[in-house]
């Protein structure tokens, strides 16, 4: 039985303790079977992937499974609760398996830039054929004990009886003379697994696995298990396992899992910290935005008090969550009870009053500050002593809201990300007064949520959008500079972002970047080229894919992005409105204008404390800004290249463009001081 809490992780000492077990079970001539199990509610997570970098790993997972696969009494693995990675592939080596039906087990390897490396990419083919193998390997996607076809010698209905089925199943193994089934004799028929499968596959996956290393090495080495005995093509596994954990794709990978795992642990609370009960949410606004965060809650159970002061807005807004819900049912994602369900905690209100016992009111209407003070000071006077006042605010600042109330300990951030049901991304703003209980309670809450909360403090933007202003500055500033939008927008893509700039621009709307500009006139006012383009584009009814063109034109009811020259020119004539002179524009200086600016960003953020840590700014920009995680975020991506070369760069650009480069690319301080001192990033504590 293993027992290696939390997760039974195959960890050094539990290989140790395997391969002791094993050998002496085979010298026991008492023994006639050894069953593998796990005392916990899962049988095993599979690798202790913190060993990666410690180089300490022998015993090493495949010499386990070998003396398994070939040990000479029958050895069965008996899945009490899910099996990944290492876990599945140690069942796999056994000479039988056993489980219940709806167990999930899976090879997610991929997802931290890897594949399976002990066996799990040879064996699986040989038991579940090559299609299914494929599939499960390289999607990295847990599938049920029930649906992995010729895996399981057993699988029980109950998982109460697994354990009594699984003896009777021992005892009769023993009455019909102990054979041994080992995978290794499995020889797959090749005619199941055309060339052609495995072209088609990759051509299938080919959108999805835009930048990433291991997915293709997944795929060779399912090949190889085609090709190869096994011997061989555990050889070839390995080969390949060790070319993806060199990788920087991988590194990437695995700095974003304990990335995402370390975002939830702050400093501004401890365990004695106590946690304010949220049994009701009141939400004010149920349009786009308001009518997404509702559904969060909804989806998790928690009654919901929608407001706003016209009946037709708020009918029109129930509606919208409906079709939505409708949507997924149609998709088979919900069944009808589940959506009835889910309406049926959704309430309106038209009266503040209406919002007098819940306990937390998030506002999300629309970004001006005066009109938001008008919210909260509403609801300082309605809500119930103890209730957590929260802003969907992405720009404002919290400590000017909170202040407009008689308790600003009670008020916070939590600023969704658009669509508001859809994306994981949760920012939590701490104000100077909101009290210890208030950011625990908000933190946790997001997990009841299934949102990924990290926790931020006050600035214009918070982390997110403060950064993303100097990447949409530069790109607004090299069109100016006479450089094509399809050019810059090609080469973010190119590098790993779902679309460029200007594409994105045009999806959101130009007309809100516009907005924000407007806002904030005394900050960009001493540069006079600051997104000229763009406001001229807004003042000719240019406002995006909404209206049918912004940077691009758009057919109707289509959303691909068509060039338009007439942008060129309208470039042309402001830039030489303004003496800007045209320039060249290689891809790696769009890259490193539009990357490296947005880095240099995230350096004060750091230095500021905006930020705790830099994998916490590396979290928002992967799950709220679509960065790519084989990139690891922003703030990785600068750490592989080295800060010595951003450093460099964002010096050359200050150097090279004249009051424009002196403006806008100092290098941050903590920047400069890291580069000097050939640190990273991730070396940074406040």
């Amino acid at each position: 039985m293993m027992q290696n809490a939390p997760v039974n992780a195959l960890s050094k000492a539990v290989r140790v303790g395997l391969i002791a077990e094993i050998e002496a079970a085979l010298n026991n001539a008492n023994v006639k079977v050894i069953v593998i199990s796990s005392q916990l509610g899962l049988f095993s997570g599979g690798a202790d992937i913190s060993e990666f970098s410690s180089g300490n790993l022998q015993p090493n997972l495949p010499e386990v499974l070998d003396l398994i696969e070939n040990a000479n009494k029958p050895v069965v693995a008996v899945l009490n609760g899910p099996a990944f990675g290492g876990g599945l592939e140690l069942a796999l080596a056994c000479h039988y398996r056993i489980s219940f039906a709806d167990n999930k087990v899976g090879l997610p390897e991929v997802n931290l830039g890897i594949l399976p490396g002990a066996g799990g990419t040879q064996r699986l083919p040989r038991l579940t054929g090559v299609a299914q193998a494929l599939d499960m390997i390289v999607s990295g996607k847990p599938v049920k004990a029930a649906a992995l076809n010729g895996v399981f010698d057993l699988i029980v209905d109950d998982p109460a009886k697994l354990m009594s089925e699984s003896q009777a199943f021992v005892a009769q193994l023993i009455n019909d003379g102990c054979e041994i089934k080992r995978v290794k004799d499995i020889e797959i028929d090749t005619e199941t697994a055309p060339s052609e499968l495995f072209s088609q596959y990759r051509q299938g996956i080919a959108k999805q696995a835009r930048g990433f290393f291991s997915p293709e090495r997944c795929i060779q080495a399912v090949e190889a298990a085609v090709t190869l005995p096994l011997k061989d093509g555990l050889q070839k596994e390995a080969e390949l396992f060790m070319e993806c954990m060199r990788s920087p794709q991988a590194r990437a990978q695995q700095h974003f899992f304990f990335a995402e795992k370390a975002a939830g642990h702050v400093s501004d609370y401890d365990k004695s910290t106590p946690v304010r009960d949220i049994k009701s949410v009141g939400i004010i606004g149920a349009g786009t935005m308001g009518g997404g965060i509702a559904m969060n809650f909804a989806n998790a159970g928690i009654p919901v008090v929608m407001l706003e002061l016209k009946a037709e807005a708020l009918e029109k807004g129930l509606g919208v969550i409906r079709r939505n819900y409708e949507n997924s049912a149609k998709k088979g994602k919900l069944s009808q009870q589940d959506l009835e369900d889910r309406m049926a905690l959704l309430h309106g209100t038209t009266e503040y009053s209406g919002l007098a016992d819940v306990d937390l009111v998030i506002e999300a209407v629309f970004e001006k500050m005066d009109v938001k003070k008008q919210v909260f000071t509403q609801l300082d006077a309605i809500c119930k002593k103890g209730a957590i006042l929260a802003s969907n605010t992405s720009t404002l600042d919290i400590n000017e809201i909170a202040d407009c109330t008689s308790r600003p300990e009670d008020v916070i951030g939590l600023h969704f990300f658009s669509p508001a049901n859809v994306m994981k991304l949760l920012e939590v703003v701490k104000g100077e007064k909101t009290s210890a209980d208030v950011i625990k309670t908000s933190m946790q809450l997001a997990k009841k949520i299934r949102k990924v909360a990290v926790l931020v403090g006050v600035c214009f933007g918070f982390v997110g959008n403060r950064m993303i202003e100097p990447y949409g500055r530069e790109a607004n500033r090299m069109m100016l500079e006479g450089a094509d939008p399809e050019h810059v927008d090609r080469v973010i893509y190119d590098f790993g972002l779902p679309m460029g700039p200007f594409t994105m621009g045009d999806m959101a709307g130009l007309d809100i970047g516009y907005f924000v500009r407007q806002s904030r006139k005394e900050h960009i006012a001493h540069d006079p080229s600051y997104a000229v383009v763009a406001d001229r584009l807004v003042k000719d009814g240019r406002a995006g894919l909404k209206v049918g063109k912004g940077v691009y034109l758009y057919e109707a009811g289509n959303r691909k992005p068509i060039p338009d020259p007439t942008v060129a020119q309208i470039a042309k004539e402001e830039a030489e409105k303004l003496g800007v002179k045209p320039r060249k524009h290689s891809d790696e200086e769009i890259l490193e204008r539009c990357i490296f600016t947005l880095i240099n960003e995230g350096a004060h953020i750091l230095e500021e404390g905006i930020a705790a840590k830099s994998s916490d700014i590396d979290v928002i920009y992967v799950y709220g800004y679509g960065f790519p995680v084989f990139r690891g975020g922003p703030m990785q991506y600068a750490d592989e290249v080295g800060l010595d070369k951003v450093y460099a760069a964002m010096c050359k650009y200050r150097d090279e463009l004249g009051e424009y480069g002196k403006a806008w690319f100092e290098p941050a301080p903590l920047l400069k001081r890291l580069a000097e001192q050939g640190k990273r990033f991730a070396d940074f504590a406040k």
